[in-house]
């Protein structure tokens, strides 16, 4: 069976799309603080196919490094770009887990081409579906708002 067409976004707009997503982690990362993060996005595409992508990573002062290969690196990046760019996913969140003294969750969903925070409630309600870790329990944190990049100008 052949994979049904997706629409093609316009180059350009996925360019842009691009420099969001590389905005995005670039704000993101600082904002969670320093240690490890477990950063997992969620798409779901306009012809229902479900994807995600994990993306390891640590925060030192002024610094953070991956910490898995480029492959698992270049397929996140991929789904938050295409999560933001918004023609070809209809729906897409982006969570963080902090361990620190217990696992710290955040959220964020992707709506107008940007990520917005998930409210604490809703995302207290995500959490009860993972699997329960009796030594490091789940608990739903703040997440920060993240400017937006700066909008090009004509």
């Amino acid at each position: 069976m052949s994979e049904p067409n997706l629409p093609q976004p316009d180059s350009a707009v996925t360019a842009s799309a691009m420099g969001r997503a590389l905005h995005a982690l670039t704000t993101l990362l600082p904002a969670l603080g320093e240690g490890g993060h477990q950063l997992s996005i969620s798409v779901e595409r306009t012809d229902g196919m479900e994807l995600s992508a994990d993306l390891y990573v640590s925060v030192e002062p002024g610094a953070w490094r991956v910490d898995q290969s480029a492959e698992e690196y270049t397929r996140f990046f991929v789904l938050l770009t295409f999560s933001l760019e918004g023609t070809t996913v209809r729906d897409a969140s982006l969570v963080a887990m902090t361990a620190d003294a217990g696992t710290r969750v955040r959220g964020w969903d992707v709506q107008d081409g940007w990520l917005h925070p998930i409210a604490r409630t809703e995302l207290q309600k995500v959490t009860t579906s993972f699997p329960a870790d009796d030594a490091s329990p789940y608990t739903a944190g703040h997440a920060p708002v993240l400017p937006p990049p700066p909008e090009a100008k004509a």
